[in-house]
């Protein structure tokens, strides 16, 4: 699934996970500038973050249905997700709670807000994966999804991020491992934040296919229950370094 778009940008940074089919980009570490002084986006704020990995792409409908057969968990109620025609499609219609399993599954895990923050904006820290201007021609809005609602997860290459990231803006709404709280900026730490302790709701990102463009800034932030299974809701995965090749992992030429 790998484009040759993006094959010089993340060229010596990515790992193939066996378990689920994964592939992973590096994100190397250090501060960023969070938020964006916008509704539950404030106050922008410095955090630091530690290196990992974290999919270049989102958990594909072919992906989660082999682990719908490896485990018997309940599949999305979606007409004709696994078809042949949507396999490369993200997986749409999970709840938090099906990430949560999927992950544990594939023994991966779901990214923190930040470290999903940190992924999109790139080293550049930019608004967009791509930049500091929207651009409606490098990701799937409600501007141009017409009927077929999501795409492919290796569409739009222009809006690959900084870091190798694809379709961190628009396309399906992430979760994340964070609790969600509008207020949780105003006392967030500052090194490798998790969120707050307990919550209603959890954290969701980037935007998805019925969304205009303040919705798909990297910044952008809002809360979905756990147990909902939303038309645009999907994920990606996270690998916590070091990350021990050989073991089920394997590097990406």
């Amino acid at each position: 699934m790998l484009k040759e778009e993006y094959r010089e940008q993340i060229a010596g940074r990515l790992l193939w996970h066996e378990r689920d089919g994964s592939v992973l980009v590096y994100v190397p570490g250090g501060e960023f500038k969070m938020g964006d002084g916008k509704d539950g986006d404030c106050p922008r704020h410095v955090v630091s973050v530690s290196s990992f990995y974290i999919g270049m792409y989102c958990v594909t409908n072919r992906q989660y249905s082999e682990f719908v057969r490896a485990t018997g968990h309940r599949a999305p109620n979606q007409a004709g997700w696994d078809s042949s025609s949507k396999l490369s499609h993200p997986v749409v219609y999970v709840s938090w709670d099906d990430a949560l399993s999927y992950v544990r599954w594939a023994g991966l895990r779901l990214p923190t807000e930040a470290e999903w923050e940190h992924a999109a904006r790139g080293p550049a820290n930019v608004l967009y994966p791509w930049g500091n201007e929207w651009d409606e021609s490098r990701c799937r809005h409600s501007g141009n999804c017409g009927s077929e609602e999501t795409c492919p997860v290796w569409g739009y290459a222009s809006g690959v991020s900084g870091y190798g990231t694809c379709q961190q803006s628009g396309n399906v709404w992430e979760w994340c491992s964070d609790w969600y709280s509008e207020n949780y900026y105003g006392y967030s730490a500052r090194r490798d934040p998790q969120g707050p302790e307990s919550g209603t709701f959890r954290v969701l990102r980037g935007g998805g296919w019925s969304d205009v463009a303040n919705f798909c800034r990297s910044a952008y932030r809002y809360g979905g229950a756990p147990g909902g299974r939303g038309t645009s809701h999907g994920f990606r995965v996270c690998l916590s370094v070091p990350a021990v090749q050989g073991e089920g992992l394997h590097p990406v030429s």
